[in-house]
């Protein structure tokens, strides 16, 4: 099965990807991800991309599209793929179609993970993390169980992500929105947009998500 994950940075996109790959052996293909892994590679995609960049330009569709082919025609993609960050135009959409069907695939669904704005800043600026163990932590829906002491290996030093501030957020939110609305239109239009909480716990976003997958499956 072929899936678009779509949700602003903070809705969980990353979090669901991983459970479907290690659930269902779906491969999320980030297009960040591929770019840097086909540079390293050397492969003939990657070498022209890293002109590109070494050139100080932005990599243009066609390189991106042959990336994302390169990437499916490789095996572990055959139990699925999930297209995170892609496409972002209607061209891009148009592609990723034509890409599909030269494989004798299909995209069989689109799903959104919808969030409420305010609830999604509130979500992101409030967390923190131990800096010794990395674990997570929340202003407001986990605090350590002993103030100021890692639960998890007793650390006393805690960070935050210098963009995790309420300005950046909602800059990111205005981005997801201006490019993702004018590609909803058309996958709407196939009827293959299914929206789910995103603001719902994880464990209930993969259900909703698994619900999906399962209806379509058959």
């Amino acid at each position: 099965m072929n899936i678009i994950l779509l949700g602003p940075p903070g809705a969980g996109k990353g979090t669901q990807a991983s459970r479907l790959e290690a659930e269902r052996g779906m491969i999320q293909l980030s297009t960040g991800d591929m770019l840097r892994a086909a540079v390293k590679a050397g492969t003939p995609v990657g070498l022209k991309a890293k002109a590109v960049m070494e050139a100080g330009e932005l990599v243009s569709d066609a390189i991106v599209s042959a990336l994302i082919g390169e990437r499916l025609d490789q095996a572990d993609t055959a139990g699925g793929a999930i297209f995170d960050g892609y496409p972002r135009t209607e061209a891009q959409a148009e592609a990723l179609d034509l890409l599909l069907d030269e494989r004798g695939r299909k995209l069989d669904a689109v799903i959104e993970l919808a969030v409420d704005e305010d609830a999604l800043v509130d979500r992101i600026t409030g967390r923190f993390t131990c800096a010794a163990c990395g674990a997570g932590y929340h202003d407001r829906y986990k605090q350590p169980a002993a103030a100021g002491v890692c639960d998890v290996c007793g650390s006393t030093e805690f960070k935050r992500r210098p963009d995790d501030n309420a300005e950046t957020v909602r800059t990111r939110m205005a981005e997801y929105r201006a490019k993702t609305a004018p590609i909803l239109p058309v996958y709407d239009a196939r009827g293959i947009v299914h929206r789910v909480d995103g603001m719902a716990d994880m464990d209930a976003v993969a259900r909703d998500i698994a619900a999906i997958l399962d209806s379509l499956a058959g």
